[in-house]
């Protein structure tokens, strides 16, 4: 999460569907704190783990799937999403053109609601990404493994993530600077 992220997050905050797909949330209050705190370039870890926190349990609300699904299905807010993750691989233009070009792809976004739908996913996901928020290099390799092994939907991704060169970019050390 960065100042740019956040910037498409207040984009589709002005988008009613998506409004209306974040109404469960608890306390929207919080989410108005924690974007402000995320869009400062400074955030310690701690706004960081909040921001996991708090997606992590609004995505056990399929309206608020619905809603985060919306950032990579319109395509004014897909395209300002892929600006700001062009503009955070600077270091790395393959890596970010291959996501462009994966994001744009219909059956790319399919494969990953269709993975966001699996609660089993959803868990090992979040298991994933709070073992790379800790640095845990070895579990992190582990929970993925498991991940692929386990869930049709998570190798569908990948495969489809694949064929738009993700995965061979991934693998790529970022260009010396």
């Amino acid at each position: 999460m960065d100042r740019n992220v956040v910037k498409v997050l207040l984009a589709a905050w002005e988008r009613p569907d998506f409004r209306a797909g974040l109404r469960n949330l608890i306390d929207l209050d919080e989410v108005t704190s924690l974007l402000a705190a995320l869009a400062v370039d400074d955030h310690d870890d701690e706004v960081r783990h909040r921001a996991m926190d708090l997606l992590r349990s609004a995505l056990e609300t399929a309206e608020i799937r619905a809603a985060v699904l919306l950032l990579i299905e319109t395509d004014d807010i897909r395209h300002s999403l892929v600006v700001a993750i062009s503009d955070n691989l600077a270091d790395r233009p393959g890596l970010a053109a291959s996501i462009r070009s994966a994001l744009d792809d219909p059956a790319v976004r399919a494969e990953i609601r269709d993975a966001l739908e699996s609660q089993e996913m959803r868990t090992l996901v979040w298991k994933v990404a709070e073992d790379e928020f800790r640095g845990r290099r070895l579990t992190l390799v582990r929970e993925a493994a498991l991940l692929l092994l386990r869930h049709r939907p998570a190798r569908r991704l990948v495969w489809a993530l694949r064929r738009h060169g993700v995965i061979r970019e991934l693998r790529r050390r970022p260009a010396s600077t």
